[in-house]
């Protein structure tokens, strides 16, 4: 049951990774496969590390978590704002050009793995009455499950991306955007 749990939980939480990476296979459809790997292995890790540092402030510095807990939403808003704003900017400027999109470069992914990563800090409360190690275990399995997910992401839309050729960072931009006010409007409520 712990690991069918792990499992869901990763899913549930690589859903707003899953969007991402989406967009970036959209925005670069001829990404190889190590740069697909890359993408998704920085998706992961912050999947995982994000539910082991809230495991790790239920057992130290709740009290501090707490105060910073109410920001998740708009840390995640501002961060998918600004990147799918740039691909949107971006994506308008360059209709007309053929040339094949920008990529975005590590800085960019690493945002995109706080920002879509970030609601996992709160499952640290859901599995705070692990141990560590199976804290670990459990947040290891929701990293695999991203990585996964984060992959065929990345495929689909490289398929669509390569039909879509000029629009695909706009669409990508939107659903960047898109996200980012999600995430907003159900951490509030």
């Amino acid at each position: 049951m712990f690991f069918l749990n792990s499992v869901f939980l990763g899913a549930g939480l690589a859903m707003d990774a899953f969007s991402v990476s989406l967009a970036n296979g959209l925005n670069e459809p001829k990404m190889r496969k190590k740069r697909m790997c890359k993408i998704a292995g920085i998706f992961s890790i912050f999947q995982c590390l994000m539910p082991l540092i809230g495991w790790l402030c239920v057992h130290t510095i709740i009290l501090y978590f707490r105060s910073f807990e109410k920001f998740i939403p708009w840390i995640a808003l501002i961060l998918l704002l600004f990147i799918g704003g740039k691909m949107l900017i971006e994506g308008i400027r360059n209709k007309g050009d053929k040339k094949e999109a920008v990529k975005i470069g590590l800085a960019g992914l690493m945002l995109q793995g706080v920002a879509t990563s970030i609601d996992a800090l709160s499952v640290g409360f859901t599995i705070a009455e692990y141990g560590f190690p199976m804290a670990l275990t459990a947040s290891v399995i929701i990293g695999a499950v991203t990585f996964i997910i984060c992959f065929i992401g990345l495929a689909i839309g490289k398929k669509f991306g390569t039909k879509l050729a000029g629009k695909a960072s706009i669409l990508g931009g939107i659903i960047l955007i898109a996200i980012g006010i999600e995430i907003f409007v159900t951490g509030l409520f």
